[in-house]
């Protein structure tokens, strides 16, 4: 089973952090996803650009874009992990060495019901 781990933090302090702060957080998140990758459970994951930079697409039709999230949590979606776990219990184990390593974000793990591959993106730059 597919597992979406989608990782909340607080914007403002993860924005607050120096360049080298921020560098030394990803560098023990990417530790933590190594060895989850070379058993081939670690799939795509990304860093969200900032939620200001965010637009919701909703309405009936064509839809309204509106700018912004509108979530009514401190917490913003910052940025997600896809894993092959074979139970939630393995896939709420990952989340455990994620959050060791960035112990103040929130960690929500959600089956997938639904899994599109990617189709060859190379990664983004910063």
């Amino acid at each position: 089973m597919l597992y979406a781990i989608l990782a909340y933090h607080v914007e403002d302090e993860i924005l607050s952090w120096t360049p080298e702060q921020d560098a030394a957080v990803v560098a023990k998140v990417i530790e933590v996803q190594a060895p989850l990758r070379a058993s081939g459970q670690f799939g795509p994951a990304a860093r969200l650009d900032e939620t200001r930079k965010a637009r919701t697409l909703r309405g009936p039709g064509a839809g309204m874009v509106l700018d912004g999230p509108f979530a009514e949590t401190k917490e913003q979606l910052l940025g997600f992990h896809l894993m092959e776990c074979a139970s939630e219990e393995e896939a709420i184990a990952a989340a455990r060495k994620l959050r060791a390593v960035n112990p103040t974000a929130v960690y929500e793990i959600r089956p997938v019901k639904l899994y599109v591959p990617a189709d060859g993106f190379g990664a983004t730059s910063g």
